[in-house]
């Protein structure tokens, strides 16, 4: 029974945070979080993040430094461990990550952005959303780098949400226009940005556009999923979509898979169509089954 302490690794707000964790319980980390005065906001579901400046303080106080990978490792066997893609209250510092490889300086509008994809309604469309279309990009693209504006696509694309299909892609395409051009972008940029967010409104990208094509691919890669993370997938959708009744949601939502099940392509890349099509396909009849 310990507290582990990584080295101060991982960059934000202008320092570098390290992970603090129990090999053991969460209650033995809370308590000793309490008594370090570790403010609760620090905590992300399995680990609290601390600066740099508290380290050695954190040591003195009775937590055992490791390597990040030893750390991880006593995480997993602990039993403790969140996976990334079930988080969705936090994911600030990979998300701030990836942010400030494509638009350095631009703290404010990372930070509208990170309310709006973590707003309370939002089940399936919060961050860990945002997060999978982001890593499927980079898988999607590998060993090339996405290109900036799909990923400014990506996190513009759902960042309006109240449930409303096609309203909810143009309006977050003019929020794209608006707050892309306060930032500074070349106009073309901020008009192919927002063409590929109002493309995920019907995932049917013209033939050549390549670009589209990644990005609606990224967008859909959830219905390649394993039968667990797909039904888990249905679930929030559905509490996504819980201002509305159960009969008129079976039908919306029987009427939108076979919609997916009559693209064609469902995804245009030879890569998407390898890691997810036969999933996809598997997972949208026996949903509609």
């Amino acid at each position: 029974m310990a507290i582990y302490l990584d080295p101060p690794l991982w960059p934000a707000h202008d320092t570098h945070f390290s992970h603090l964790i129990s090999d053991t319980s969460l209650e033995e980390l809370h308590t000793f979080a309490a008594a370090a005065g570790i403010p609760e906001r620090a905590f992300d579901c399995d680990h609290y993040d601390v600066p740099e400046r508290r380290f050695d303080d954190l040591v003195a106080a009775g937590a055992l430094p490791v390597e990040a990978r030893i750390l991880v490792r006593k995480l997993i066997a602990s039993g403790l461990r969140i996976p990334a893609r079930q988080r969705n209250k936090s994911l600030k510092i990979p998300l701030l990550n990836r942010w400030e490889n494509i638009m350095p300086g631009h703290d404010a509008l990372f930070l509208d952005l990170l309310d709006r994809w973590g707003e309370e309604h939002r089940k399936y469309h919060g961050r860990t959303h945002l997060l999978a279309v982001l890593e499927a990009l980079d898988l999607l693209s590998e060993p090339d780098v996405p290109p900036r504006n799909v990923q400014l696509a990506a996190w513009f694309h759902d960042a309006v949400y109240r449930g409303a299909a096609g309203q909810d892609e143009e309006d977050s395409a003019r929020l794209a226009e608006e707050r892309l051009a306060q930032a500074g972008l070349p106009a073309a940029d901020i008009e192919e940005v927002a063409r590929l967010v109002r493309l995920t409104s019907d995932h049917r990208p013209q033939a050549g556009d390549d670009d589209g094509a990644l990005l609606c691919d990224a967008d859909l890669s959830v219905l390649g999923g394993e039968p667990e993370p797909y039904a888990r997938y249905v679930a929030a959708v559905r509490e996504d979509y819980a201002h509305i009744g159960d009969a008129d949601f079976a039908a919306g939502r029987a009427a939108v898979v076979r919609q997916l099940l009559e693209l064609d392509p469902l995804f245009h890349s030879q890569r998407a169509r390898e890691l997810w099509l036969d999933a996809a396909h598997r997972n949208l009849r026996g949903e509609l089954a």
